[in-house]
């Protein structure tokens, strides 16, 4: 394993947020955010929500989901992206969070709406509505960091 590779930190902390930490050597910092995410994960009910809007049942998820603990879900995760990636090597340009701070924030508030959110008429819920919120974040976070670079 090359120690030094962001992008494989950053791809580990996709997978499960902690893990990125873990290969960068921050141990302490990587088990705590791995017990914040279970905690979060078991608190809102995630699993169960990702099971029932993979099997289209979005009413059901929408009604399992614990959006008071879900809330903390995608700042967690794209702060442990994030960081991982900091810490690995990446991110050494100005403003290169900006991509990460705008996914969490969109995706943020497509969980607030996806209770009831529809687009052409199909509700879409607390999975679906956020992750398709992650390349608006993306793309308006480059568009700032590159404005911003200026």
């Amino acid at each position: 394993m090359n120690r030094n590779n962001k992008y494989e930190k950053l791809l580990w902390s996709i997978a499960l947020p902690g893990f990125g930490q873990i290969l960068n050597g921050k141990f302490l910092k990587g088990l705590l955010i791995i017990a914040l995410e279970f905690l979060v994960n078991v608190q809102s009910n995630f699993n169960e929500v990702i099971l029932l809007s993979f099997h289209g049942e979005i009413e059901k998820a929408i009604q399992q989901a614990n959006y008071q603990w879900l809330m903390f879900y995608p700042c967690l995760y794209f702060f442990a992206m994030w960081d991982a990636y900091k810490d690995a090597g990446g991110g050494k340009s100005p403003f290169a969070f900006l991509p990460f701070a705008f996914s969490a924030y969109l995706v943020t508030v497509g969980l607030i709406f996806s209770p009831t959110f529809k687009i052409m008429g199909i509700l879409f819920g607390p999975v679906w509505l956020p992750i398709m919120c992650v390349v608006p974040g993306v793309v308006i976070g480059l568009i700032i960091k590159e404005l911003s670079s200026r």
